[in-house]
């Protein structure tokens, strides 16, 4: 897509004056902006409901993502502060649930996702958690709307040749729009940096245009990322120039590097649990070297995990880190691993996955990896158990077989110090929660892999949550221990 990007922009160039260029584009952008009623819209609401996939989430490498039903969205733009609050009300879309994104969901799930300007953030019990990890991605659904399209491209001075546009914001997106004869938006193909594969292709298709109150609108929208469905909606209603205000949090505005923060926590002689997020890792000291589980989010969590754990144990290296999975949050600061030269750990059916996503180069926002040269990583396999020893500390790492959450997902145990870490298939809520009923079947089938294995666990360092006694994991399976 890049290569067909920068052919478009050259032919333009090559072939027709600068001046008659700018003024053509601007024609160009002016006839769109009236068919699309965009001249003097501002702000909208928007009402819709159908289909979401949680991308980055499959239950297994080259898998859809898992699907889930959206009752309604209530989608808020305005366009003049460059801000988006989405409202969604799902329910589960798979029975039983396969992959990731907050499954199993009970009833019906409500989610609160914000951008405005830089800053980005989700409402969770209306407490403001910063996510600048998702800004580009928000960014791009503000710009990539059909009326947002002929904003960006008018700021930007994009090229334009017959019915394509292109523009981009350096270092967040790279865009290309398609208008149809009508000169409505019909297609938007982009490209944003992925903490996992460098760069991922997402594309928007808006079709079944009306008019609201002067104001022409999709009310079919699909969307893919890498290949795969990611939206599917039909839009019943649009409220042109309402008022749409997002104030950006004192605590997100102030969040400049939410990911870097690190706190660590001795649970055992040489062990270590790093939190200070939502995506936790464990730090494994063996007789010359370190161990690390997990490399979270992005190259921000990484790098500030990294440094963590040299300075938990000076002059030794970081020779492993155990992946617990492929999904995209768990996975994201991998890259940054890899251009130091560590070694990764994952299961089997992932080798391969990783082997073609750490080749791909980051060329939207050059990432760690590529800044680094290295061509490819280390990637080494697990099937059922593999055990790292030094002679005195062994890390048995165990597959949690048939848990629907991840076909080659991961956990990690210490024999000696009977701790176990895992990711997913059970998170620990807050001291004094009921547990969960029914029982979530990723949590379930936990219980089952311990019983299989006959692992004598005492303490729990899940890569979410925070530790607890296995007891705690027996009542969230509805199970005495």
């Amino acid at each position: 897509m890049r290569s067909r990007l920068a052919v478009a922009v050259t032919l333009l160039l090559l072939v027709t004056p600068a001046a008659a260029l700018a003024q053509d584009a601007r024609a160009a952008l002016q006839a769109a902006a009236k068919a699309l009623g965009a001249t003097d819209l501002k702000s909208y609401e928007m009402t819709a409901s159908g289909e979401n996939w949680a991308t980055g989430q499959s239950p297994a490498p080259g898998s859809p993502w898992p699907r889930f039903v959206i009752k309604s969205l209530t989608r808020s733009v305005n366009y003049e502060t460059a801000s988006v609050r989405d409202v969604w009300v799902r329910t589960q879309g798979e029975d039983p649930p396969r992959g990731g994104g907050v499954q199993p969901v009970r009833g019906e799930q409500r989610q609160v996702f914000v951008v405005s300007g830089d800053h980005a953030w989700n409402v969770v019990n209306d407490a403001a958690i910063p996510a600048p990890i998702a800004l580009a991605a928000r960014q791009l659904e503000l710009w990539a709307t059909p009326h947002g399209v002929i904003r960006a491209a008018q700021a930007s001075n994009a090229a334009v040749q017959g019915r394509l546009i292109v523009f981009a914001a350096p270092g967040r997106y790279h865009a290309r729009a398609t208008l149809d004869r009508a000169n409505l938006v019909a297609r938007v193909h982009a490209l944003i940096p992925n903490p996992v594969l460098g760069d991922i292709p997402i594309v928007f298709e808006y079709a079944d245009y009306k008019d609201f109150g002067g104001v022409k609108f999709p009310t079919r929208i699909k969307q893919t990322a890498g290949g795969f469905p990611t939206l599917d909606l039909t839009v019943t209603e649009v409220r042109a120039n309402v008022p749409v205000d997002v104030t950006v949090p004192d605590n997100v505005r102030s969040a400049t590097a939410p990911y870097a923060t690190v706190t660590p926590q001795m649970v055992a002689d040489g062990v270590w649990y790093l939190t200070g997020g939502t995506h936790h890792s464990v730090v494994i000291e063996m007789s010359d070297h370190l161990v690390v589980v997990e490399a979270p989010l992005n190259d921000e969590r990484a790098l500030a995990v990294l440094k963590e754990a040299r300075g938990l144990a000076p002059n030794k290296t970081v020779r492993y880190v155990i992946n617990s999975h492929h999904h995209f949050d768990h996975a994201g600061g991998l890259r940054a691993f890899a251009a130091e030269g560590v070694t990764m750990i994952t299961h089997e059916i992932n080798r391969p996955y990783f082997d073609r996503a750490f080749a791909a180069r980051a060329t939207i926002e050059p990432d760690q990896l590529t800044k680094s040269g290295r061509k490819a990583a280390a990637v080494e396999g697990v099937r059922d158990k593999r055990v790292l020893t030094d002679g005195t500390r062994s890390i048995e790492i165990h597959h949690i077989a048939g848990n629907t959450h991840d076909d080659g997902l991961l956990m990690v145990y210490l024999p000696k110090e009977r701790l176990l870490s895992q990711a997913d298939t059970f998170t620990p809520p807050p001291a004094n929660t009921p547990p969960p009923m029914p029982p979530s079947p990723f949590t379930l089938n936990l219980v089952d892999n311990l019983a299989r294995l006959g692992l004598t666990v005492d303490r729990l360092l899940p890569l979410h949550g925070r530790i607890v006694p296995l007891a705690d994991l027996y009542q969230a399976a509805g199970r005495a221990n």
